[in-house]
């Protein structure tokens, strides 16, 4: 079995004895590829380090909505770096509003026009934005390879955004026992625009809620969703690492 998370921060200090060992237990576990997702410059950078340090994972480069008002250009240099293949996290987060609302649309809309001039793919994270997320998108233009990442939505934003051509990334939170709606998401998903992800170190699945996330839970999550949609797990790990493969051009 080979599983890909598709979205994890294994740069980050928290991870459970280091990168290092991070990603040992992932590869016990059958997770052996990975997307590194920055922030900001700084996670960035350690996502194009890990990504330089290990065998099977990739960088993306992006600008969180907390960190909008930095500026995106802070953060475009890093775009043509070795190993980096997608723009992102990016995106929209009217939860906490760390950044003004307009200063992350106008940040979000700068992302999505880097995505589409250098031909990347888009990792977006949206949070009570749903509706300034796809208004953001519908007037920039979605780029051809776009993940929802973290979806947390329900059926009808899951229509939406399929119907944007993009891929949905589904994480632990759809083991939590109050998430009804977004199970029900990942029943109408079609398997070939699903994707999975820890968003590690956050969101462990069940049985490991309250603890650190880490790459290796992904194999919960998976065995999970496989359960629900009524398929073996390891052919639910070759449906998921190869959509992921070809949401990140990778194949």
């Amino acid at each position: 079995m080979s599983l890909f998370d598709s979205h994890c921060h294994v740069y980050d200090d928290r991870m459970p004895g280091g990168t290092a060992a991070a990603v040992d237990a992932a590869h016990a576990a059958g997770v052996d590829r990975m997307i590194a997702v920055g922030c900001d410059r700084a996670t960035s950078e350690a996502a194009i380090a890990a990504a330089a340090a290990y065998d099977g994972i990739w960088a993306s480069v992006g600008l969180h909505p907390h960190e909008a008002k930095h500026g995106v250009d802070t953060i475009v240099g890093l775009l043509g770096a070795p190993g980096v293949v997608a723009v992102g996290e990016a995106g929209l987060d009217y939860f906490y509003d760390h950044s003004p609302r307009d200063t992350q649309r106008e940040a979000f809309a700068a992302q999505i026009q880097l995505a589409r001039e250098r031909d990347l793919p888009l990792v977006i994270h949206t949070r009570d934005a749903w509706d300034d997320t796809f208004d953001v998108l519908d007037a920039e233009g979605t780029p051809d390879h776009t993940v929802f990442h973290c979806f947390t939505g329900g059926p009808d934003e899951a229509r939406r955004c399929l119907d944007r051509g993009a891929y949905v990334s589904f994480s632990g939170i759809v083991t939590f026992k109050t998430a009804d709606d977004l199970r029900a998401a990942a029943e109408l998903t079609p398997l070939d625009r699903m994707l999975i992800e820890t968003d590690a170190p956050y969101l462990a699945p069940v049985p490991h809620r309250g603890s650190t996330n880490q790459p290796a839970y992904l194999a919960d999550t998976a065995r999970f969703l496989a359960d629900l949609r009524g398929l073996r797990l390891d052919e639910f790990a070759a449906v998921t690492s190869a959509n992921t493969e070809r949401a990140f051009r990778l194949g």
